[in-house]
């Protein structure tokens, strides 16, 4: 498929909407904010063989690219507004770029985000996206606001994709197709079709007082909060939300491991005082989505887990 076809290709995927007074077709896009809200941006790039296997069938590809830039404006409390789309591909097979962006706009539409714009170019197997959404000014999520006294909660299960990628690591996963395998297949859409949490974000703008998603495991992240809001984090092993699955296939101290350390869920950590306990189990409840406290923010620096201080997860270029 020839550049522009592509981009036409991709072009009649998207819609007119009166925020976007000019889209795709120009050398930039113009875009109507909503007036007392705050621009958040956020920005993430896939690669074939770091981000994703490279057999990763298309679909899921064009959903988790756009997937992990959601988690980033999720954190931020931010509602989905707009993104650009940059592709480096090795070829332009229709059925390829067909199938990545029925992923794409299938997680696009969910939650009304736009494409705007973007970049076409051959090259390896490579995906950008920037996305953009708007925020209350003033209400955006930040990780630097944990206080001493809140406690530390997570959402969802955690530690799923990092244990798929092990399964996978040890040829005992398939990820280029669905398995028969039920707990399998759970950990293998983990990874490859993660949920970002945009509406729970949303809603923790009432609760809670620092936030980040966790892409690079439950200690990095975890970490990031209390390195820019000056504090220590002690996490509690024991309590940790583990899916039976996981806990089936790896074992009590491998599925921890990977909860712990693992990255890819793409669920929200952030922290609350004491006194939102209840708000938040209620919350949980009205989301159908389980809300998890884990531990405390103290005096201190770093994450210790059960009184240990703990390593990170993974770092590039490390």
């Amino acid at each position: 498929m020839a550049e522009f076809t592509l981009i036409d290709r991709i072009r009649a995927r998207t819609v007119e909407r009166d925020d976007i007074p000019l889209g795709i077709g120009d050398d930039a896009a113009l875009l109507q904010p909503r007036p007392n809200e705050q621009l958040v941006v956020t920005a993430d790039t896939l690669n074939a063989g770091v981000h994703f296997p490279v057999e990763t069938p298309a679909f899921e590809i064009g959903w988790k690219t756009l997937a992990v830039n959601l988690s980033d404006l999720a954190a931020m409390g931010a509602r989905p507004a707009w993104c650009t789309l940059a592709m480096s591909l090795p070829d332009a097979g229709e059925d390829w770029i067909e199938a990545f962006a029925d992923g794409f706009f299938a997680l696009a539409d969910q939650h009304d985000i736009a494409l705007i714009g973007g970049d076409t170019t051959r090259g390896p197997l490579s995906l950008s996206v920037t996305a953009m959404g708007q925020v209350a000014r003033g209400q955006a999520l930040r990780r630097d606001r944990a206080q001493v006294g809140d406690d530390v909660w997570v959402s969802g299960t955690l530690g799923d994709a990092a244990g798929a990628l092990r399964l996978w690591q040890q040829g005992q996963l398939d990820v280029a197709k669905p398995t028969l395998f039920a707990d399998h297949e759970t950990l293998r859409r983990r990874l490859l079709l993660p949920s970002p949490r945009v509406t729970l974000g949303l809603r923790l703008r009432a609760f809670a007082h620092a936030a980040v998603d966790l892409s690079d495991g439950l200690v990095a992240d975890l970490g990031h909060i209390a390195a820019r809001s000056g504090v220590g984090a002690q996490l509690d092993a024991d309590v940790l939300p583990i899916s039976p699955e996981l806990r089936d296939l790896l074992g009590r101290d491998g599925a921890r491991d990977c909860a712990l350390h693992g990255g890819d869920d793409y669920e929200l950590c952030f922290t609350a005082a004491a006194d939102q306990r209840d708000a938040l189990h209620y919350l949980a409840e009205s989301l159908d989505l389980p809300l998890t406290r884990v531990g405390r923010i103290v005096d201190g620096q770093g994450v210790q887990v059960d009184g240990v201080s703990a390593s990170s997860g993974y770092q590039h270029f490390a």
